[in-house]
Order: structure tokens, then C-alpha cells, then sequence
């Protein structure tokens, strides 16, 4: 049961890192973004590329999963800056699909690396210096770490100028340009910025299950990701990790459910199932998530608060 929570924890961290890079771009900015899984992969790629094919230390690996994250952002974002949300929705899940294809048709290094065979004996990082079960808590407390910084650069820029410009923009690309925001470039940041987090989430997780293939990024992953931030509560920070942690749980516990092995597929399909319900059920009854964003009310100057601005959805 501890090598469980360790590990169910650990997962949680990476994830949580998706979680945030998503809040990031949809519950600060307004992206309807349905390609996650293509900044996850190709923060996992690079990274196990660096390292268990051209041998470079694991932290070069790391720092191109990131970078790799951010240059697909903006690739992504160019050409359909100005477009409204729905169409980010079409392009952002196209381009993920051409991502993962492109991989599950490519060999590296050889005709049995890469493609679909994947990529195996991919290094852990200070193996040599822990024993088997403390590792566990080493990547645990490495994977924390990592969800502390994003965390803390993710609140630093939310009540930055930067992050007001964003939530203006969430709330009426023609207001934002009216206060003379570059409302293109805005959009195309935010992405570039959550690209890398995830990236850096999919370089902990290669190094973390050693092995990974084309079939590790289906579409399926981001709809899980979209649980996770709708669940916790858009544009909140601490609600991103919150529906990541309860989503982790349930997409964890068929394991410990003992039924016959026929059925085995069905129980582990049924947590989709519960997945989807409780998710209809957030947004029914909680529709601001588990954790709602806090709104911001500014004062008049003579002290009261100015109900003017305050009957919005937001208060950016």
C-alpha cells in the first residue's frame, strides 16, 4: 500500500502539471486547447531521445522537453492566433494527432527504436545513489518539487499585468484590443508557457516508466486532463491539482476491486464511466469546479466597493 501511495502521488505530480499548463491556458485565457497530449509527448520524446538514445545526462534532457514544450506552443499558436475558440479546439486536437502519428511512423536510431516499438531502457535519473525503495521517494519529492515551481510561476503570472491582460482576454477579445492589448501575441504566450510545463510533466513521466510508445498519448489522455481542470475548477490554481488528485484516485482504484478475470475489462472501462458522470455532475451543481476561482473586487476611492464592475463573470 505505500509503494501504491508513492507512486499514485507521483502520478499525480506529473499530471498535475498538465493540469496546470491547461488551467493556465483555458481557466486564465479562454484556449479551448484539445491537443495537451501533444506538449506531454513531445516533452517525453526529446527528453528520452537526449538520453537513452544520444546518451546525454538526464538534466539536457529535461531542458529540451521544456524548450520543446514552448516551441510547440508557439508553432501551434501562429497560425491560428486570431481565430475564435472553437476553432482552436479543431486544430489544437489535429495537430496532436499529426504529432502522434508522425512518431508511431518514425524510427530512431534503428528499425526497432522508435515507431511503434517505442523507446525502452530510458534512464532514471541518481538511480545509482538510492536503493529500490527509496527511489520511489526520491522522484516523489523530485516530481513535487517541480509542481512547487510551477505552481509559484503560474500564481506570479496570473497577478502579473501579463495575467490581467489574459483574463481579459478570456472574457472579450474586442474589450482587450479596445484597451490596446496585442491580443495575438497574448494568446500565443499562454500557450507557449503552458506547452512547456506540460513538456517538462512529460520528461518526468518518460524517466519515471522507463518505456514509452505512440499508443501512451491518445487523445484520451487530454479529455483526462480536462476532467481533472473542469472538476477542480477552471482559472484556479489549487482546483487544477485538487481534480487532478480525484481523478487519479478513481482512474487508480480498479485495481484493488477483485472480480473475475472476464470482467476485468469491464471494471476498468466502468471508472471512464464514473469519470464522465461525476464530471456531468460538477457541472450541474458545482458549475465553477470543486475549488472555485476566487474573484477580485477593487475598491472607489471613497472606500466602498465599486458594484460596477463586479456583475461580470470575472473581475480580472
Amino acid at each position: 500500500m505505500i509503494n501504491f501511495l508513492v507512486y499514485l502521488l507521483t502520478i499525480v505530480g506529473i499530471y498535475g502539471l498538465l493540469s496546470l499548463s491547461l488551467s493556465f491556458q483555458y481557466g486564465q485565457t479562454g484556449l479551448v486547447n484539445f491537443g495537451q497530449v501533444a506538449f506531454f509527448m513531445i516533452g517525453a520524446y526529446l527528453s528520452s531521445i537526449a538520453t537513452a538514445i544520444l546518451g546525454w545526462p538526464v538534466w539536457v534532457g529535461f531542458i529540451l522537453a521544456i524548450l520543446g514544450g514552448g516551441v510547440l506552443g508557439a508553432l501551434m499558436a501562429l497560425p491560428i492566433g486570431d481565430l475564435r475558440q472553437d476553432y482552436w479546439a479543431i486544430a489544437t486536437l489535429a495537430a496532436a494527432e499529426l504529432i502522434r502519428i508522425i512518431f508511431l511512423n518514425t524510427n530512431l536510431g534503428s528499425d526497432y527504436v522508435g515507431a511503434s516499438y517505442g523507446i525502452t531502457n530510458i534512464p532514471a535519473p541518481f538511480r545509482s545513489h538510492f536503493t529500490t525503495t527509496h527511489y520511489g521517494y526520491f522522484y516523489l519529492a523530485l516530481v513535487a518539487a517541480c509542481v512547487v515551481v510551477a505552481y509559484l510561476l503560474i500564481t506570479w503570472l496570473d497577478h502579473s499585468p501579463f495575467g490581467r491582460v489574459l483574463k481579459g482576454i478570456r472574457e472579450s477579445d474586442d474589450v482587450a484590443r479596445a484597451l490596446g492589448k496585442d491580443v495575438r501575441s497574448a494568446r500565443i504566450w499562454s500557450l507557449v508557457i503552458g506547452g512547456a510545463l506540460a513538456g517538462a510533466g512529460g520528461s518526468l513521466y518518460a524517466h519515471f516508466v522507463g518505456f514509452i510508445d505512440p499508443r501512451f498519448f491518445m487523445p484520451l489522455e487530454t479529455f483526462l486532463v480536462w476532467a481533472m481542470v473542469i472538476m477542480g475548477g477552471p482559472g484556479n490554481n489549487i482546483g487544477a491539482l485538487v481534480g487532478t488528485l480525484v481523478v487519479e484516485l478513481i482512474y487508480n482504484s480498479t485495481r484493488f476491486i477483485q472480480v473475475p478475470v472476464e470482467y476485468s475489462a469491464t471494471v476498468a472501462a466502468l471508472r471512464m464511466v464514473l469519470i464522465g458522470v461525476l464530471i456531468i455532475v460538477v457541472i450541474l451543481y458545482l458549475p465553477r469546479g470543486l475549488v472555485p476561482e476566487r474573484k477580485r473586487r477593487y475598491r472607489s476611492p471613497d472606500g466602498l466597493p465599486d458594484r460596477r464592475h463586479s456583475g461580470g463573470r470575472h473581475v480580472a
